[in-house]
């Protein structure tokens, strides 16, 4: 991967242009392997090879990502084998929306929209750090600044693979893929002219939102007659429940590794000062628990950097995940009441002899639409638990991995030092 990064403290403006050779070097959470050539993230289907999409190059600015989104297909519907689009994050939660809104696939787990692409925090960090910077040595500047450089790369390379395994989600769905809105996402080289939601747009889905929760919990005391919906319906909000849970508690984790990766370095530039104070035995003492310092906090950044992406971004992807296998059920449930409302009034204009055909058609239309959800869910919701699975579990088996690279590489450091310090002494 080519990294191009221009920092400028003072205006905590920072770009960086990173033409994305598969993310080699970056978080493989969500991607996977980005090249073409490479199997796509372990969260989609690798068999299928007619559409595969990636995100091959991104740009970041101060209040914008651009997105390369490179696709390669073999499906006779797309005028070319193999093209490119430049989008932006609206354009992917307009996707998103369109699959939403879309009655079509009520009966589908949506892939969760990637989140909104934040660099403030980093932004803010790099602002005060140049602000400070007649307050620091040029060693503790120097590597402070490298560290919040890496912070800022880190959180983009995540928005990307967020984004991409979005897309990749839809590319490997039989039905979602087929999507003429997708097709003009991928293909429409031109700007799709997506706007922000307005004032009344946003307090009009706030209000919908309201409606939603008041009615998922008037509905969450029906029994449903399906005993696979029932238990599905208690599992997931058990397991929405704790993921989230855990996911805020590995963030604390995470932060802690972080904490003590700046702690090292406030440590070690003090031991580089003692050394240089004139006239002492120790310099060369100091020296080397100095540099073994800044070893070691390199050690802990990517330790931090590992459980992040291991385990916080998989607890928190599949929070989001779960939350939009929560909204399925949701409209499942709504289906069956509206179902049971139609037989209710069909039995109603039969007692009246009153407009029974527009009854008895309602009511069909009903069974229909609530029988083809029950169908298409009960195959999505088992496809999630599988993929689920696997995808923990080749997760976690990394992280485990990589932490005992970590902890070895710690006590060998530990113990490189000591025999460095006995030479010394």
């Amino acid at each position: 991967m080519k990294v191009v990064m221009r920092s400028d403290l003072y205006t905590h403006h920072v770009i960086i242009a990173a033409m994305m050779d598969g993310l080699d070097d970056g978080p493989d959470l969500l991607a996977g392997e980005q090249d073409n050539n490479k199997p796509r993230s372990s969260t989609v289907d690798l068999t299928d090879t007619s559409l595969l999409v990636d995100i091959s190059d991104a740009l970041s600015e101060r209040d914008k990502v651009k997105f390369t989104v490179h696709t390669k297909t073999s499906l006779s519907r797309f005028k070319e084998g193999e093209f490119s689009v430049v989008r932006q994050h609206e354009e992917f939660c307009w996707l998103h929306d369109r699959y939403v809104e879309n009655e079509d696939y009520a009966g589908i787990i949506i892939p969760p929209a990637p989140p909104k692409p934040d660099f403030d925090a980093s932004r803010e960090k790099l602002q005060r750090l140049g602000e400070g910077e007649g307050t620091m040595t040029k060693e503790e500047f120097t590597k402070m600044k490298q560290e919040l450089e890496a912070e800022y790369l880190a959180t983009f390379k995540k928005t990307v693979a967020m984004h991409e395994v979005f897309l990749q989600r839809i590319a490997a769905h039989p039905a979602l893929r087929n999507d003429v809105n997708f097709e003009v996402f991928l293909e429409y080289d031109q700007d799709l002219s997506v706007r922000g939601k307005n004032k009344k747009e946003k307090l009009g889905g706030f209000f919908k939102i309201l409606t939603k929760t008041a009615d998922e919990v008037l509905l969450s005391g029906q029994k449903d007659v399906d005993e696979f919906f029932e238990q599905q319906k208690v599992f997931l909000i058990e397991y929405h429940t704790k993921i989230k849970d855990g996911t805020g508690k590995s963030d604390k984790m995470t932060r802690c590794h972080k904490n003590v990766a700046d702690s090292y370095i406030q440590i070690s530039t003090g031991f580089v000062q003692l050394a240089t104070i004139e006239n002492t035995e120790l310099d060369k003492v100091f020296t080397k628990l100095a540099e073994a310092l800044e070893k070691a906090r390199k050690l802990e950044g990517r330790v931090a950097s590992d459980e992040d992406l291991k385990l916080s971004d998989t607890l928190r992807y599949y929070m989001r995940d779960s939350s939009a296998g929560k909204d399925l059920l949701y409209r499942r449930t709504r289906s069956l009441v509206d179902y049971e409302n139609a037989n209710k009034a069909l039995e109603k204009a039969r007692t009246k002899n009153k407009e029974v055909a527009q009854a008895e058609k309602n009511q069909q239309t009903c069974c229909e639409k609530y029988e083809k959800i029950s169908e298409v869910a009960k195959k999505e919701l088992t496809e999630f638990k599988s993929r689920r699975i696997s995808y923990f579990k080749k997760h976690l088996v990394d992280l485990a991995e990589l932490e005992l690279k970590h902890s070895k590489a710690q006590v060998q450091l530990l113990r490189n030092c000591i025999n460095a310090l006995k030479e010394e002494v």
